[in-house]
């Protein structure tokens, strides 16, 4: 029998694990946030915001906000064009219907289409071992089930490496940004995730918790432009106070690529944590790639 997978990701995390189940060549389609691996480039996108994603994070915030008090999506699908690529499979989630194109939308824009066309892959992991779970539910859906398997089991042997060596090491404690105005801590897998480096991360208050490290890792974000975006605000005095910016322990990491993706490279996550909580002992080469310690914090904060 014929293999007639057509795929189309409406998620980059989904794009990235059909494409580590080696199902790179079936997709038919992705995100307009899908760009790894860069292969999926030369797809179609079938999804676009609805709001400007130029500007500062604390207008951003209000560009959602205003969208979602009117009871809409903040993303747009395209039915015409999924309907004229006619897939197989249509990856979606629950997770967050912020961050990428979610179940709601894929249903409220092809409604009546999708109950004889193509078959709904919703991903909704909301912390580790969650994330596993979707690997396996995608492998299951794209008839991999082994393939699957032993994507998980190598994603497993990865991490246990970097445990086995950092649960011998005293754990720094980090405030992980994910959003700076306002400001909200990462969570989800994240502390799973940090822990296995070494870290207990703070989710409480920032100022509360004084940690040794604060790593700003945007949603959405990489270093450049978390970089400009700290450079072109006034952070309050208080954090003047911080242990983290006193001792010039405040880092920046690539939110997009690997702190918002719930996939394979969760693990990448792990080694850029790892990096740099003990950076004495782990070196997996992402320092200035994927993350790099931010100068002078402290200096950009206002006086009064």
């Amino acid at each position: 029998m014929p293999d007639d997978k057509r795929i189309v990701s409406l998620i980059s995390s989904a794009t990235e694990i059909v494409c580590a189940l080696g199902l790179a060549q079936k997709m038919a389609a992705r995100s307009h946030e899908c760009d790894y691996p860069s292969s999926v480039l030369k797809l179609p996108s079938v999804t676009s915001p609805k709001f400007p994603t130029d500007g500062t994070s604390y207008q951003i915030d209000q560009r959602v906000k205003a969208i979602l008090q009117e009871g809409l999506s903040v993303y747009r699908v395209d039915a015409e064009s999924l309907k004229s690529l006619n897939p197989s499979h249509l990856i979606t989630q629950t997770q967050c219907h912020i961050c990428a194109v979610s179940l709601r939308d894929v249903q409220s824009t092809l409604n009546e289409w999708l109950k004889n066309g193509a078959t709904i892959v919703n991903l909704d992991g909301m912390d580790f071992e969650g994330v596993l779970l979707d690997i396996r539910k995608v492998a299951t859906a794209l008839d991999v089930v082994l393939e699957g398997e032993n994507l998980i089991r190598a994603i497993k042997s990865r991490l246990q490496k970097i445990w086995d060596t950092s649960r011998k090491l005293t754990n720094k404690t980090a405030f992980l940004v994910e959003w700076i105005d306002p400001l909200l801590s990462a969570e989800h897998w994240m502390p799973q995730l940090a822990e296995m480096a070494g870290i207990t991360l703070r989710t409480e208050k920032l100022f509360e918790s004084d940690p040794d490290l604060i790593v700003f890792a945007p949603c959405g974000w990489g270093l450049e432009r978390t970089e400009e975006e700290l450079r072109s605000i006034s952070l309050p005095r208080q954090w003047r106070e911080l242990r983290a910016v006193k001792e010039n322990q405040v880092f920046l990491a690539d939110g997009n690529q690997f702190f918002n993706r719930p996939g394979p490279r969760l693990v990448e996550t792990t080694e850029i944590l790892a990096e740099i909580a003990h950076p004495t002992v782990f070196s997996f080469g992402h320092k200035n790639s994927s993350w790099r310690q931010f100068q002078g914090l402290g200096n950009l904060i206002k006086e009064d």
